[in-house]
């Protein structure tokens, strides 16, 4: 089975500028290709992961991934998928991210004996010289059908800077460059990307008279639209400081019965029977596929030892038998004793919002030490620490404890 048969399995593959040549060429071929990761913030999340699952795929079959940081494109800030202009990052913000990025990339990608490539295109980009680029790369773009493309037409009503107008021209240029310094042949991308992909694919045409190809995935999506590893705090990151284990795992274990079996062919190496059984469980037999989920996914992000603790930890809150150590802990001091719920909440960023917490209390969905929170005004006191602790839970299944300094 070639690697196209893989992802169109597993379900990755959505859509392609030319698919009898891009299924012979990873058939018959060992392609370089390349997908982009703009540095906008300090970790890769849930949605970048998915394209790195594709790349390793792509490198057991033999083909040599580019992992592309947008040292330069996001200076620009690219307008696919947005409602109102990105916020403008600072060189040193951008290359402090990229440097993040770049260490999280090297657990899931083998760089070692030039198998894969790590570029930055802040190299080619931030020397252009501006009149040379407009004539040399410029002159190859229509305007008129830049403006039908997707990424363009959802902002035109709102405004659409020229800055962003320029964001399609340079990531074709990035082809064209990864054409010219390691022969790459094909550009890999979220489905968002798809008028950026055309384009480079267009331009190296172009200029270099080369067949090259570009193919989009599907975007990690609920099965009404909405993105997945978004929760109320925000993405579902891959640094541990930023998504502890216990709350990645805690994601996972709560997707939707209808996202278990694409979550499992997508984000897992499981064979894809094994996927086909457990995304088939109905009722409660598919809570078992749901841990399976989040374990298999939790140990490739943090590693067995944390995704077993993970998982105990679960179990504690949900089964019983397992110790406490694992639930994700907040610290407070004792400037904080007297104070409101919700003042404590916020303070350990259990909440993200007071406003969240007033939201809470007001459903039913908090609770202290297995009590509902009738009243916004409950005080947080020394006899609420149990031996030591607090236990709070947020809905169903969001569960935290608090101890004292």
């Amino acid at each position: 089975m070639s690697v196209f048969d893989v992802l169109k399995e597993r379900g990755f593959i959505q859509q392609m500028t030319h698919e009898d040549e891009i299924r012979q060429l990873l058939e018959k071929e060992k392609v370089t290709f390349y997908i982009g990761f703009d540095p906008t913030a300090d970790s890769l999340t849930a949605g970048h992961f998915m394209q790195l699952m594709a790349m390793s795929h792509m490198q057991q079959h033999g083909h040599r991934p580019i992992a592309l940081l947008g040292g330069g494109t996001t200076m620009v800030g690219d307008p696919s998928g947005k409602s109102d202009m990105r916020k403008v990052l600072g060189k040193e913000d951008i290359a402090r991210n990229a440097d993040c990025f770049k260490k999280q990339m090297e657990r899931f990608l083998d760089f070692s004996d030039g198998q894969a490539v790590m570029a930055n295109n802040a190299d080619w980009l931030l020397g252009l010289n501006y009149v040379d680029f407009l004539r040399e790369i410029g002159s190859h773009f229509s305007v008129n059908r830049m403006l039908q493309a997707e990424c363009f037409k959802a902002r035109l009503e709102r405004g659409l800077t020229f800055m962003e107008f320029n964001y399609m021209v340079m990531q074709g240029y990035d082809f064209l460059e990864l054409y010219r310094r390691h022969h790459c042949t094909l550009q890999l991308g979220g489905d968002d990307q798809w008028s950026n992909i055309i384009a480079g694919v267009e331009l190296v045409r172009k200029i270099e008279a080369k067949p090259v190809l570009g193919m989009t995935f599907t975007l990690l999506t609920t099965s009404d639209g909405k993105k997945m590893g978004k929760t109320e705090k925000g993405a579902v990151w891959l640094d541990p400081q930023k998504t502890p284990p216990y709350d990645f795992y805690q994601y996972w274990r709560n997707v939707a019965d209808s996202e278990v079996k694409r979550c499992l062919a997508l984000l897992t190496f499981l064979p894809m029977n094994e996927v086909n059984r457990l995304g088939n469980l109905k009722d409660q037999e598919i809570n078992q596929a749901k841990k399976i989920l989040a374990y298999e996914l939790t140990k490739i992000i943090h590693g067995e030892e944390k995704a077993r603790k993970a998982q105990k930890a679960a179990e504690t809150l949900f089964e019983g038998g397992a110790d406490m150590q694992d639930v994700p802990t907040a610290t407070i001091g004792q400037d904080l004793l007297g104070k409101s719920i919700i003042e404590v909440l916020f303070a350990c960023r259990i909440i993200p919002t007071k406003s969240e917490g007033r939201r809470l209390i007001a459903q039913g969905g908090l609770y202290v030490n297995s009590a509902k929170v009738e009243s916004i005004d409950l005080k947080v006191t020394q006899d609420l620490f149990k031996d030591g602790m607090m236990m709070v839970r947020k809905g169903k299944k969001g569960y935290h404890k608090v101890v004292v300094q």
